[in-house]
């Protein structure tokens, strides 16, 4: 289990969204969709957790969420309407409010204020994709409109290759 996102304060409180697996390992066009969780704490006894499958684009937009992070700008990240979503928000005292909205399920949303992250907080968040992305390497590609095969050095493209 990797953290893609890990955000914490010292206090107790948390934001993370942890990597569980691949969703569909050698399936085709799933193989590359990858099970997650977002896990919420806010204190010793209140806490949540929200399941995700994020798509390979998701760890794309998560490098440009990162960087609109980096300039300053409030943003969000996930917000397809497919799962639940993260907001980002600076507040002017340098504190960071994390927002996990649960519209397509429960219609929660939890806000959970942190304290000024430290300078480099964007580049460990920037460490942990580079980990998530060598751990599970994108292995299928879309050749037309609906068609997927396994990229070029996969086993199963191999062994059909020779076979």
């Amino acid at each position: 289990m990797l953290n893609l996102i890990h955000l914490a304060d010292g206090s107790g409180r948390s934001v993370s969204v942890r990597i569980l697996g691949r969703a569909q390992p050698g399936i085709l066009p799933g193989h590359d969709f990858l099970d997650a969780e977002i896990v919420v704490t806010a204190g010793e006894n209140l806490g949540g957790t929200f399941p995700v499958t994020l798509l390979p684009e998701d760890l794309e937009d998560w490098e440009e969420t990162l960087a609109r992070l980096e300039a300053g700008e409030p943003t969000r990240w996930l917000d397809s309407g497919r799962t639940p979503f993260l907001a980002f928000d600076s507040q002017e005292n340098g504190a960071f409010l994390v927002s996990v909205h649960d519209e397509p399920a429960t219609g929660v949303t939890v806000t959970v204020p942190l304290t000024a992250p430290s300078p480099t907080w964007t580049a460990d968040q920037r460490s942990r994709l580079a980990r998530v992305r060598e751990a599970y390497a994108q292995e299928v590609v879309e050749t037309s409109p609906g068609a997927y095969e396994w990229r070029h050095g996969h086993p199963t493209a191999e062994r059909e290759a020779t076979g």
